[in-house]
């Protein structure tokens, strides 16, 4: 990538013990997947379940959106206290550890009998569900430089996968047997998991060799020194708001006299939305061959017509299906492309990297949640789509303009 060479050479001055890239293996690749979609699923499965979680404490719609809210914040707070360690850490010993306590969270709210309790559990779940991001850096790292995008996307399809088909589970097991026994069977997941990947998974000793205060600070100083990584990192906080948005607002608008579908219906929505999961591939793909802002500028095209299509469109079934598979491919074409686009700045740093990414997404993604449940309660679905509109619309103007002064004139 022409404008990361051009301004990103110089590394951010730390103790690094610098070890070589071992051989990646196919098996592996999908291991790491595979973990990454039945964790990151913990945070996904309440979204179906909102009405009826609601339905158990009371609650208004735009008041039980917070759970999905409050969660999301849980995960912004991993990715930035926990994930860094990815760099200092062990990475298999931290792992297994965050899965252990992923899974006493997952049973505390499957348990809980006040929605306070679910709130502070949903929040952990959050804090603890962050292992994917240590596994998409590890993969970038064992990944040879000619297929890394490849790598990436085959490992973030497994996540996107595990995203899209939570909502599909939850939302028929929420149906069936309660939304209780969803947060159950997840923490039992977890345990099965966290045995598998003690046998399997290989020990993988990062570089850095400083404190985690040094760790934190360093942080700040890659994001000083990175333009690429700032605009990918606001490009990504506002891509997530508009796809968060939708997904914590559609079971309200699938209840709605517009379908009046239950919970198990919202959920295949999820099954529908996971053909976009295949996007990650080709994005990873294009990435390698004709640069990542290639592959991100198509993902902002295509999520700018998903909304356009789900706002005028959306009350007819077809259009609804037809928008959900479109925003899902637009969305899954723009985080590779970032992904993709900042591990190549400092590979010793990926974990920090992904950290700085990730926490401005998922940021992005509580207040994408957040306003989404106020359009909502205002001005139902035509003010959601307004919510996706305005922020993929940001997410353009700084792709285009933000920090390409920096590197070059015409970067």
């Amino acid at each position: 990538m022409k404008e990361v060479a051009a301004a990103e050479a110089q590394p951010v001055t730390e103790d690094v013990r610098p070890t070589p890239s071992a051989p990646l293996a196919p098996a592996l690749v999908w291991l790491m997947a595979i973990t990454c979609g039945l964790v990151v699923a913990n945070i996904y499965y309440n979204q179906p379940l909102l009405a009826e979680i609601g339905r158990t404490f009371g609650l208004s719609e735009s008041n039980v959106s917070l759970v999905a809210t409050i969660t999301q914040v849980g995960y912004t707070l991993g990715l930035l206290f926990v994930v860094p360690l990815g760099d200092k850490r062990e990475r298999k010993g931290l792992t297994l550890v965050l899965l252990l306590c992923s899974a006493v969270c997952m049973a505390g709210a499957a348990f809980a009998p006040t929605f306070a309790l679910l709130a502070a559990a949903s929040l952990l779940i959050g804090i603890f569900s962050a292992v994917p991001q240590l596994l998409i850096p590890m993969a970038a790292s064992l990944a040879s430089d000619e297929e890394r995008g490849r790598v990436v996307g085959k490992v973030m399809s497994g996540l996107l996968i595990g995203i899209l088909l939570s909502r599909t589970i939850s939302g028929y097991v929420g149906a069936h047997f309660g939304w209780r026994t969803m947060f159950w069977a997840g923490a039992g997941v977890m345990v099965v998991l966290t045995a598998i990947l003690a046998r399997m998974l290989p020990r993988n000793q990062p570089q850095f060799a400083g404190s985690y205060g040094s760790l934190l600070k360093s942080l700040g100083t890659l994001t000083t020194e990175l333009p690429v990584l700032r605009r990918s990192a606001l490009v990504g906080a506002c891509m997530f708001a508009g796809f968060s948005a939708f997904w914590t607002t559609l079971v309200f608008f699938l209840e709605s006299p517009a379908y009046r579908y239950g919970s198990d219906i919202a959920g295949l929505f999820g099954l529908i939305g996971a053909s976009g999961a295949f996007a990650a591939s080709f994005a990873g793909k294009s990435a390698d061959t004709k640069g990542a802002d290639y592959a991100l500028n198509l993902g902002i095209l295509l999520f700018l017509g998903a909304y356009l299509l789900l706002g005028f469109g959306g009350y007819y079934l077809l259009g609804l299906i037809v928008g959900v598979i479109i925003l899902d491919i637009g969305q899954q074409m723009t985080h590779i492309s970032n992904q993709a686009r900042i591990f190549t700045l400092r590979p010793e740093a990926r974990s920090r990297l992904n950290t700085v990414y990730m926490t401005a997404c998922f940021i992005g993604a509580s207040m994408g949640s957040f306003l989404g449940g106020i359009a909502w309660d205002h001005f139902h679905w035509t003010g959601v789509c307004g919510v996706g509109l305005g922020f993929v619309v940001l997410a353009y103007l700084l792709n285009r303009f933000y920090g390409r002064a920096a590197i070059s004139p015409v970067a």
